[in-house]
């Protein structure tokens, strides 16, 4: 039976998505991505294999299994390519058989890194702390429509004219700021022949898709980053250059609104953030010692970069914010075990801004950076809840703890996550998700 499920990431990002979409992408056919470049990254652990996936669903992971690269991605042919040949060298099939790269997706090349660097160096202590992979310069480049395109790059002298175009203009502000320049025959040189190798990948994806729900299939839409550094709705600016809500998978797949079917949330138990930008709950000063014991415990680390993640309290303000937003019908609450050994837990249940309660997510990221989190503390479980998989069998305090969250942002828990394999989960039963994956 043909269905849409669309997963989102509800906070800033590295909420466990990867494990969720790995989990469900045995019950789809098409697993798709619709945003975003290889700024984003997915650890998911299958046995005693790690995958590390940056541009290329998890769905590969899955034999038989169709993965999109949407129209709303940025992709850089050259880190596809390198993630395509680890991911052959670990046993994976990445084939043009089994992936399918939209011919109307832009690409990112190395002007785009240039220029990302030289953004970051001017802006100094107000840098948005970008990974600095050319992501924001390249969707610059499809707004100003200069952007060059995946369908335009197997044509060589379109290639060759816009790389010529493009770097002549990128040097100006390159050459101003780094002292260098770009070498467009060597650009051109070094990416004609990935350009070729790509061709066979190239797919009318909005085609692909539409077809394949024509014919009854199934799509597990899969987002990169998370609501709160969605261009529009999320801390601008220390947000990415793309939409990373639900609506933006319409748009990046080329999907009517109405043939989704669910949407779900990925939430963590507890926030973090990657990057610079306000961060009302995070464990700072006395609570500094909570945050590390949580960093070291749930690995929190970038996939993309290896930079340590700030740590702090759920944030259920925000998330309600997040939820509405998307629309969630069901969220997949993950990383339960990594407060086992907390003997109280805090929640922020609202915002206080210069002695007012917010009455609405903040717009203006100063705000943001003002803010006293009014929080709720709840008592730890103090005791493993790791690998458990019927909800019942966890501590009362951890049952409440899920209660709690579910409660605070309005959505009902669908999934939960007590491990970083895909047996460690608990799946709620005759919950929304649980309809999607049994119809």
């Amino acid at each position: 039976m043909s269905r849409v499920v669309v997963i989102i990431g509800a906070q800033w990002g590295d909420e466990g998505k990867g494990k969720v979409v790995d989990l469900l992408a045995e019950r789809f056919d098409v697993v798709a991505r619709y945003q975003g470049g290889h700024n984003a990254g997915h650890s998911v652990k299958v046995g005693e294999k790690a995958y590390a996936l940056h541009l290329i669903p998890s769905g590969i992971i899955h034999p038989g299994k169709t993965c999109v690269l949407g129209n709303g991605m940025v992709i850089d042919p050259i880190a596809f390519f390198a993630e395509a040949d680890r991911l052959s060298a670990q046993g994976l099939q990445v084939t043009p058989e089994r992936v399918k790269v939209s011919a109307r997706a832009h690409l990112i090349l190395p002007y785009h890194r240039a220029l990302d660097h030289t953004s970051e160096e001017r802006l100094g202590n107000e840098k948005v702390g970008t990974t600095l992979r050319g992501i924001g310069p390249a969707y610059e480049d499809k707004a100003g429509r200069r952007g060059i395109r995946v369908a335009d790059a197997v044509n060589p002298e379109l290639l060759r004219s816009r790389i010529e175009r493009n770097i002549e203009d990128a040097n100006l502000v390159i050459r101003r700021y780094r002292g260098t320049t770009l070498d467009a025959k060597q650009v051109f040189e070094e990416i004609a022949p990935l350009a070729e190798r790509l061709e066979p990948f190239i797919t009318d994806t909005t085609a692909y898709l539409n077809n394949a729900l024509r014919e009854g299939r199934s799509v597990l839409v899969e987002g990169a980053q998370a609501t709160l550094l969605d261009v529009d709705h999320g801390t601008y600016p220390f947000v990415t250059s793309s939409s990373t809500t639900s609506g933006g998978a319409c748009a990046g797949l080329g999907l009517a609104p109405q043939k989704i079917s669910g949407v779900l949330g990925i939430v963590r138990t507890y926030t973090t953030r990657v990057g610079e930008g306000p961060f009302p709950t995070e464990m700072l000063e006395g609570e500094a010692e909570i945050g590390q014991l949580i960093r070291e415990r749930g690995h929190e680390y970038g996939v993309s970069t290896g930079r340590p993640r700030r740590c702090g309290w759920f944030d259920a303000f925000a998330t309600r914010y997040a939820a509405e937003i998307n629309g969630f019908d069901s969220v997949a609450l993950t990383k339960l075990d990594i407060l086992d050994t907390l003997d109280e837990i805090k929640v922020c249940t609202g915002y206080r801004l210069r002695g007012r309660a917010c009455e609405s997510f903040p717009a203006v990221s100063q705000e943001l950076r003002e803010v006293e989190p009014v929080y709720e503390t709840l008592p730890g479980w103090k005791s493993s809840t790791e690998g458990v998989t019927e909800l019942d069998k966890l501590p009362a305090a951890a049952r409440d703890y899920v209660r709690f969250i579910s409660e605070r942002i309005g959505v009902a828990v669908g999934l939960v996550s007590t491990g970083p394999e895909r047996g460690q989960t608990i799946l709620v039963r005759d919950s929304a998700l649980d309809q999607w994956l049994n119809p």
